[in-house]
């Protein structure tokens, strides 16, 4: 019995997270924005301006989006806008991966 419950205690051991690949995480959380950016792109170009105004009224609790929403967005905007939210993302999740790693740290 004593030496089932050392080999769990070594498996949980070597399974237990102890840092995280911080280009790895960046790229997720970017990847992960962009992918809701064009999300976004595809809720626009399908249901048109009262569609997308009522679809991000409700996500946002009933705030009024009506006055910022531009419908008129060209493709190369589009596609720097994909492109700006990825790095974006990319150094969020690089950023929480990294203090993450540091404040992980044996003392």
């Amino acid at each position: 019995m004593m030496r089932t419950s050392n080999q769990i205690l070594k498996l949980l051991n070597q399974k237990t997270m102890r840092t995280i690949n911080v280009k790895k995480f960046g790229f997720a959380i970017g990847f992960t924005a962009a992918l809701l950016y064009v999300g976004c792109i595809l809720v626009m170009l399908t249901v048109g301006q009262s569609g997308t105004v009522k679809f991000f009224n409700s996500i946002f609790h009933g705030i009024d989006t009506t006055s910022i929403i531009r419908m008129n967005v060209s493709f190369w905007e589009a596609c720097m806008g994909i492109i700006q939210v990825f790095i974006i993302g990319w150094l969020a999740g690089a950023c929480i991966a990294a203090i993450y790693n540091i404040i992980s740290k044996p003392v």
